[in-house]
């Protein structure tokens, strides 16, 4: 380790694996000679040919040995990032391999502590899902066999109709919730596989795809979508389609938190530091001391819409992941109920 790491300063050995053997490997090759050329120069042995082919054979296999000793040595990276790895995937044992290494096995070792802390966090999040999915699965089969032991003990036939009713109504709740739980872990898997990349997103683009998913429920609300923007391209480390999807689903929920005719603001805004893109609206607002449950899994602060419409609790989630995948950060505000809430995400910029 302490080998790779001494190379590692070495300016033109910092940023390339290869150069560090081959380096090693020259000055292995050439130990024998230098120490020839001493002997010669540096002593009376010109006369002696035996002790002379001696010295060279001497002082080759111990260079070879203490060479290929080196060589050995600076398989390090290599050979801990495999003992890391089976060491997680047998014990489950988190590694601590470092990050600050620049060349092909610095990234080695740090993507593959990326890797297991991501890996990791999602199998974790997973089974927080699938406890989930238990406890609630259970709540709608009590549900559904209290109704129909009701149907059992009733003898009117209007009861009897209003239980099926409610049957119906649970297992359609169930339906709802086994297809958002599936999507949950779509998104979240494929959200775990991007990278963030800085590219050139056009604020018209955005507008156009948001019109083309909302348009209609900000009509059929009555709602003004008022967009400001301080340039025509923001320069952003995500994707376009993942920030249709932040934004679809922030819209999406300031339409269903507003009262008929009122306003909704989409404001994009960069400066030197910060990309800042926010969606605002007038409607029933929230507490702020609640503001981080918002954005829980299946939220306990899910509620419908001023018109009662339905909510997953998982859209605000999903948003926050997304933002945060690409190291953004995406929190909320009110300054109380009925008064208004406003969401804001923030990306920092290309640094050039």
């Amino acid at each position: 380790m302490r080998l790779y790491k001494g190379l590692s300063t070495i300016g033109f050995l910092s940023k390339n694996y290869a150069f560090k053997f081959l380096f090693v490997a020259f000055v292995g090759i050439h130990v024998p000679l230098i120490g020839l050329i001493f002997l010669i120069v540096f002593s009376d042995v010109r006369e002696e040919p035996a002790l002379i082919l001696l010295f060279t054979l001497v002082m080759t296999l111990l260079a070879t040995a203490v060479t290929l000793i080196m060589l050995k040595k600076l398989t390090w990276p290599v050979s801990v990032s495999a003992r890391q790895l089976e060491n997680y995937r047998i014990n489950g044992v988190i590694p601590d391999l470092p990050r600050s290494f620049k060349d092909e096995a610095g990234i080695l070792m740090s993507n593959v502590q990326s890797t297991i802390e991501e890996n990791h966090a999602l199998n974790n999040e997973k089974l927080d899902l699938i406890y989930l999915l238990s406890h609630d699965l259970r709540n709608f089969a009590s549900n559904s066999q209290g109704l129909a032991m009701s149907i059992l003990e009733a003898s009117d036939r209007a009861r009897i109709g209003d239980y099926a009713r409610l049957i119906v109504e649970s297992t359609n709740q169930q339906f709802r919730f086994l297809e958002n739980f599936i999507k949950l872990i779509k998104d979240e898997e494929d959200i775990s596989r991007r990278l963030p990349v800085f590219r050139s997103i056009s604020v018209r683009d955005l507008i156009m795809e948001v019109n083309k998913e909302k348009g209609t429920d900000f009509s059929q609300k009555a709602l003004a979508l008022v967009v400001e923007n301080n340039k025509p391209q923001l320069q952003l480390p995500i994707e376009f389609d993942l920030l249709v999807r932040v934004l679809v689903n922030l819209l999406d929920n300031a339409i269903k938190f507003s009262e008929r005719g009122s306003c909704v603001r989409l404001n994009f805004f960069e400066d030197d530091s910060k990309v800042t893109i926010s969606v605002s609206d007038e409607g029933i607002g929230f507490d702020p001391s609640q503001a981080d449950a918002l954005f829980r899994k299946f939220s306990p602060m899910s509620r419908k819409g001023t018109e009662d419409e339905p909510s997953t609790g998982i859209g605000l989630y999903l948003c926050r992941k997304i933002v945060e995948k690409y190291d953004g950060q995406l929190f909320a505000e009110s300054k109380g109920p009925h008064k208004g809430a406003k969401f804001t995400v923030v990306f920092g910029t290309m640094k050039i």
